[in-house]
């Protein structure tokens, strides 16, 4: 039986793992069609069906299952020796991934990366704003950033941000038609902008404070986003009440163009975290990212 290439076998988890050709494709940096025509050599080959394919959908069969349970683990210790051997250089170059959301990229990474590039020509940086709780071993990512209450046990993570404040906000053109709301039931009778979250495929309920205890309060309107920045936006409008990172609705809030309500029930969360695998001793780039986006120890 003919070896199965490397590149194969990362083929083939990368479909298994999105369930999808095309955002598997996309991932690998290849065509669709170069994607299916290497997986189905690779079936050939070994003379037995590896992914069970629909118009809508593909599913991993038993075989392929049994298969990459098997190979996973093991091109996983590759890759680390991989990136191991590669780290012993002492120069600040290669590609670095970066997995975060939105809000993290724009206040935190980029003002703070962004100069590293001028002092570091060789080195490369990708980020994905992404709301997901990725594994970023398997995304082949180098960072991830999440909020200090999100993160797993097999990590390293180093405090990146303070802690912050959410808002509850909402335009003067809004409030024309609309009394403000005075209690969390009260949202109730409003038009709330939501935001989707992708990992558990729900609507983000509201974290909020009454009388000193913790609330999640779900939301109802007409508009749904999976982007905080279209959130606040569609609230500048005046589409209804939003909740979103109280450093982003300042400036509109002096300005007037947004009002604070129920501020007696915000909450503040724990400060936004880089995270990279336990096991990943850090290259010389990633050293440097590291240190440019740490908390000072001093910070409030």
């Amino acid at each position: 039986m003919a070896k199965e290439p490397y590149s194969d076998l990362l083929a083939l988890i990368a479909v298994a793992r999105e369930r999808s050709f095309t955002r598997a494709a996309a991932q690998l940096g290849m065509s669709q069609s170069m994607l299916s025509h290497t997986i189905g050599a690779m079936e050939a080959r070994l003379g037995v069906r590896l992914l069970a394919r629909t118009t809508r959908s593909v599913a991993v069969t038993e075989a392929g299952e049994r298969l990459i349970a098997s190979v996973a683990p093991r091109l996983e210790a590759i890759e680390a020796q991989l990136h191991a051997i590669a780290e012993f250089t002492d120069s600040v170059s290669g590609t670095l991934r970066i997995t975060a959301g939105d809000h993290a990229i724009d206040s935190l990474l980029w003002p703070k990366l962004a100069p590293l590039l001028a002092v570091h020509p060789r080195l490369n940086l990708e980020m994905h704003a992404d709301y997901n709780l990725v594994d970023i071993v398997q995304g082949r990512f180098d960072f991830g950033v999440r909020l200090g209450d999100g993160l797993a046990r097999n990590i390293r993570a180093i405090p990146i941000g303070a802690d912050f404040g959410m808002a509850i906000i909402g335009s003067p053109a809004y409030f024309a038609h609309r009394e403000p709301p005075r209690t969390p039931g009260e949202l109730m009778d409003h038009d709330c902008i939501n935001l989707r979250l992708p990992t558990y495929g729900n609507l983000y309920a509201w974290e909020l404070q009454h009388d000193e205890q913790a609330l999640s309060v779900r939301v109802g309107g007409r508009l749904v986003f999976n982007g905080i920045y279209q959130v606040l936006n569609a609230a500048l409008d005046g589409h209804g009440l939003a909740y979103v990172p109280k450093d982003l609705a300042r400036p509109h809030l002096a300005t007037g163009r947004l009002i604070a309500v129920l501020e007696q029930c915000w909450r503040r969360f724990p400060g936004y975290h880089l995270y990279y695998a336990a096991q990943r001793e850090p290259s010389p780039a990633m050293q440097v990212v590291i240190d440019a986006l740490r908390l000072p120890p001093d910070a409030p």
